[in-house]
C-alpha cells in the first residue's frame, strides 16, 4: 500500500454533498435508434481491411477515444453514425483512402453502473433494485490493497453535464456520513495508486464546490 494513501483525503472534488442531484432520466430507446456515446462505452470500431486499426476502444472519462494513427477523438454525446462519419473524414484526410469505418456499441454505461479505479473487479454491473455507493464497491469486489477510500467520486449527467462529487468511504462504513445512493449510468471511481492518468486528473482538477460541479 503507497504510504498515506489510505487515510487521507484529498483533492478538489467536494465532501459531504447533500445536494447530489438525481442524474438525467436515460432515454428508453433501442441502441441502433440514436443512441448517443457516453464516457466509459466500450466502442466496436472496424476498418475495412485494416485489422490493426480494427478492435474495440474505451471512451475515458473526459469523452474521448483513441486510436491508432489518429489519436484521440471525441466520441461522447455522438450517435454511432457521427463517430463513423468523424472516424471516416480523419482517416481519409492523411492516411487511408476512401477509408471504410464502421462503428457499433459493444457495452453501454447508460444502462448500468460502472466502478472503476482501484477495485478487485472493475467493470459495469445491471442495477436490479436502489443502490448505494457502499453496495456499487461491493460489486465490484470491494476496495484494492492500493485504494485510498477516503477519496472516491461519482461521475454523473445531471441536466445535459457531466459532473462529479467526492466522498469519504471510510466515514460512510463509520457511519459518520450518508451513503448516497447510485444509479445507472453513474461512473463510480475509487483513487488510488493504480488508477489510470486521466482519472487520476480528473479526481486532482474538480473545482472546490458544495455541490456537484461540471468537469
Amino acid at each position: 500500500m503507497a504510504p498515506g494513501c489510505a487515510d487521507k483525503r484529498g483533492g478538489p472534488i467536494p465532501y459531504g454533498v447533500s445536494t447530489f442531484g438525481v442524474p438525467d432520466s436515460p432515454a428508453v430507446i433501442p441502441l441502433e435508434a440514436g443512441y448517443k456515446i457516453a464516457p466509459m462505452d466500450t466502442l466496436s470500431v472496424k476498418v475495412f481491411k485494416m485489422p490493426d486499426l480494427s478492435g474495440d476502444y474505451e471512451v475515458d472519462l473526459t469523452g474521448q477515444v483513441s486510436l491508432p494513427l489518429i489519436g484521440s477523438v471525441s466520441a461522447a454525446d455522438l450517435t454511432t453514425t457521427q463517430l463513423d462519419d468523424a472516424l471516416t473524414r480523419k482517416l481519409g484526410e492523411k492516411y487511408l483512402e476512401n477509408p471504410d469505418v464502421s462503428v457499433g456499441i459493444k457495452s453501454s454505461t447508460r444502462r448500468n453502473l460502472t466502478v472503476d479505479g482501484a477495485v478487485n473487479k472493475a467493470g459495469s454491473f445491471a442495477l436490479n433494485g436502489p443502490t448505494t455507493l457502499m453496495q456499487a464497491v461491493a460489486l465490484a469486489g470491494g476496495t484494492g490493497p492500493d485504494a485510498n477510500p477516503r477519496r472516491v467520486a461519482i461521475f454523473r449527467s445531471i441536466s445535459g453535464k457531466r459532473q462529479a462529487a467526492a466522498f469519504d468511504l471510510t466515514s460512510i462504513r463509520r457511519g459518520e456520513a450518508e451513503d448516497p445512493q447510485v444509479y445507472a449510468g453513474d461512473i463510480v471511481v475509487i483513487d488510488g495508486s493504480s488508477v489510470k492518468a486521466i482519472q487520476k486528473q480528473l479526481l486532482n482538477g474538480l473545482p472546490i464546490l458544495s455541490i456537484f460541479s461540471p468537469f
